[in-house]
């Protein structure tokens, strides 16, 4: 089995993974699975009230967890816009998003990224995957695979294993109702 075969199986199995992004290395897991992301806030010692991003390959693929039809043409054009890119935005969240992946708000921060392997692999996977950045909370994010194995390989099941995309900053995250920029990229 190569490592790709190896992340995907691990995310078949409830576990959590590291993956390189368009600038750092995140972590996911099964955004369906409330076993899976539970794993995931312990690791991250996140408290659950935060919400997850998701990370798709394709529009298509954050179907299942939006309501587009609270958002207006012209609103959805400038989202679509931005992707495939580092720009994540924040999106009414569709019945199927659990509190466990939307924390305390009725939203849900999604992207498509443009990040190769990060496509394949959500590809492959069949649908998105969670993200957020490879680290303890309050350390810096992991921008290389021997930083995700020092600080969080042993809680691991699986790391994809390869090069984030060069960027400085982790996603820019803005608001598809208003428009705003919630976090600078």
């Amino acid at each position: 089995m190569n490592n790709f075969e190896q992340v995907v199986a691990a995310l078949n199995e409830n576990g959590v993974i590291a993956y390189p992004t368009e600038g750092v290395f995140g972590v996911g897991c099964d955004p369906d699975s409330p076993e899976a992301i539970q794993k995931l806030l312990k690791l991250k010692q996140r408290p659950v009230e935060k919400g997850l991003i998701l990370i798709a390959a394709d529009f298509e693929q954050l179907l299942p967890y939006i309501h587009v039809h609270q958002l207006t043409d012209e609103q959805l054009m400038r989202v679509r816009s931005t992707w495939p890119g580092p720009v994540t935005w924040i999106m009414p969240a569709g019945s199927k998003v659990s509190p466990w992946l939307s924390g305390q708000f009725d939203t849900i921060a999604v992207r498509v990224t443009d990040h190769p392997l990060v496509r394949q692999l959500c590809s492959e996977y069949g649908k998105p995957i969670t993200s957020t950045s490879a680290n303890l909370t309050g350390y810096p994010p992991c921008l290389t695979t021997e930083e995700v194995t020092e600080q969080l390989g042993s809680e691991l099941d699986a790391i994809l294993t390869g090069e984030t995309g060069g960027r400085d900053k982790p996603s820019e995250i803005r608001d598809a109702r208003t428009l705003e920029v919630l976090r600078k990229g």
